[in-house]
């Protein structure tokens, strides 16, 4: 591993790039890893939207359900 290591350190025109990162940023493999890109960006942001609403209609429906439960005063106790 140390010589695999030191031989791409010393030849770095052995390392090849992806087409990103060569600089070919107008070929095909380029504009599909960016329309990939958007994509899972895409997915992610609809999760999260998701899960914030979610979170959001159960704080609704706690708020709504709170004024439901009995109160501590004691005139609302019955008396025997």
């Amino acid at each position: 591993m140390f010589i695999l290591a030191l031989w791409l350190g010393l030849f770095p025109t052995d390392a090849q790039s992806c087409a990103a990162c060569f600089g070919a940023s107008d070929s095909q493999l380029a504009k599909g890893m960016n329309a990939g890109i958007m994509v899972l960006l895409f997915f992610v942001t609809v999760v999260l939207s998701l899960l914030s609403v979610f979170f959001v209609y159960l704080w609704k429906r706690a708020l709504a359900n709170q004024s439901d439960l009995p109160s501590d005063s004691p005139t609302d106790t019955p008396t025997r």
